[in-house]
């Protein structure tokens, strides 16, 4: 039987855009600028040593505990590159700065297969259309740098709700803005318990992303599987 959806929700990272290049390797080319030379891949360690930290100890980009996002973020670059070994603190704020920026924009970020092409066509088709995604303040401005932000009637980040997924309360307050019972929404994501799991959770509808090679969840039916984002419009255009 067709669904009958008013709203699709979207996770962003990993299910639009991804990063181009590791973030070892982004640090390492800003190191590099500043006349230090650090291994990507001690980097890339160092950063998911940084940021499970800080999220264990500030969870939600430190919203809550009187820090902003911006600071949030500093602090974690900053610990990346100590972690690996740098511990001049003024070039280090300086490198942290540089690559707080750098990850608002375009040039480090590309879009997944086939997402503009899927996002035009359920504007066409006539969807709410809306991001939740467990993200900072600066999705916003990375959705318009890679031209995708026009697609959105809303866009909600953990950071500006209070609530991250799985979280139900940012569901909802999707599903309030847009006026649309659950079972009239679907969400699409590439995370099992943040995206998939969470959205049904509410009653919505929900498509798990999943790439050739990874895992496949078994308590997913196939037909909730999207092998790439272009699979979804079969699944709604009818």
């Amino acid at each position: 039987a067709m669904l009958r959806l008013r709203l699709l929700t979207w996770d962003v990272k990993d299910t639009l855009l991804r990063l181009r290049q590791p973030v070892g390797d982004s640090y390492a080319a800003e190191a590099r600028a500043h006349g230090v030379r650090v291994q990507p891949d001690a980097l890339t360690r160092s950063f998911r040593a940084a940021y499970g930290a800080q999220s264990r100890r500030f969870p939600n980009y430190g919203r809550g505990w009187g820090l902003s996002s911006r600071q949030w973020w500093v602090d974690v670059v900053k610990e990346t590159f100590r972690l690996s070994g740098l511990q001049d603190d003024a070039v280090l704020t300086l490198m942290a700065e540089k690559l707080y920026s750098d990850f608002c924009s375009a040039h480090n970020w590309e879009l997944l297969p086939g997402a503009s092409e899927t996002l035009s066509r359920c504007c066409q088709r006539g969807f709410c259309m809306g991001v939740i995604s467990n993200f900072d303040q600066r999705l916003e401005n990375i959705l318009s740098q890679c031209n995708l932000r026009h697609h959105f009637d809303f866009v909600l980040t953990s950071e500006d709700v209070g609530f991250a997924k799985p979280d139900r309360r940012i569901f909802e307050k999707a599903l309030h803005l847009a006026g649309v019972p659950p079972e009239l929404a679907a969400h699409v994501g590439d995370d099992y318990t943040r995206d998939y799991r969470a959205a049904r959770a509410v009653g919505m509808h929900s498509f798990l992303l999943r790439g050739a090679g990874q895992s496949h969840e078994p308590e997913v039916p196939p037909e909730h599987i999207l092998p790439t984002l272009s699979h979804l419009l079969a699944l709604v255009e009818k």
